[in-house]
């Protein structure tokens, strides 16, 4: 038995006889502030996003590939990081190939260790799914998995992240409740208000000090 297990063993030694003390938080405290009519929630989002310097795109799934090909070239960006291991991965894969385009696509397929230069200063873009959204506070939700570690959506300067209408909810605790994030939570999970900023050198405003300066966000909003 290692010094963990000893520790977790006492302490369930310790709950032996005890009754647990059920929760006594209203609900409604927040939630209620922080509601909004279905039809508004994406509205609100993109707004928020868009006044943080954020881009939001309205588009399909069928129509996406096509917007993150145009945002990269108007950019001059020719590579990209994608998982291939995802969906929407294989889906922009398939959509370069069906098009004759050129942009270089990379895959988050080795330890960091191995590849941290070429990450950190050679890789301009990154794509990625979401968890969801959050209307209250214009949030993407990003859950890192082994295909998408949570990497892909930090280092690189821009990040485009994949987020279906459908999927944007009213707050912060509507998405734990109804995912129940207690029960899978990863290591950490993202919740990305706009592009990386800081204003902490004479209170000048600089974006893309601890992480991506762009962030494209390509809503798939319902056929």
């Amino acid at each position: 038995m290692n010094a963990r297990d000893r520790i977790l063993g006492k302490l369930k030694q310790s709950l032996a006889g005890t009754t647990p003390i059920a929760d006594d938080y209203d609900d409604a405290l927040l939630t209620a502030p922080w509601s909004y009519p279905a039809e508004h929630r994406v509205t609100r989002l993109c707004n928020l996003l868009q006044a943080v310097h954020g881009e939001t795109v309205l588009t399909t799934a069928a129509e996406w590939p096509a917007r993150v090909s145009e945002a990269l070239a108007s950019r001059w960006i020719d590579e990209l990081l994608i998982s291939p291991a995802t969906a929407h991965g294989q889906q922009f894969a398939g959509y370069l190939a069906l098009n004759g385009l050129v942009t270089r696509l990379k895959a988050y397929d080795r330890p960091v260790e191995q590849w941290k230069d070429e990450l950190f200063f050679s890789t301009p873009a990154s794509l990625t799914g979401t968890l969801g959204g959050i209307a209250a506070t214009g949030s993407l939700v990003v859950w890192p998995t082994p295909a998408e570690p949570r990497l892909m959506s930090l280092v690189p300067p821009l990040h485009i992240a994949l987020l279906k209408a459908s999927e944007v909810v009213d707050n912060l605790y509507q998405i734990m409740q109804t995912q129940r994030w207690a029960e899978r939570l990863p290591t950490n999970a993202l919740l990305i208000s706009g592009p990386s900023k800081t204003a902490d050198i004479q209170q000048t405003l600089a974006y893309g000090a601890h992480g991506p300066k762009e962030l494209i966000v390509m809503v798939l909003q319902d056929a």
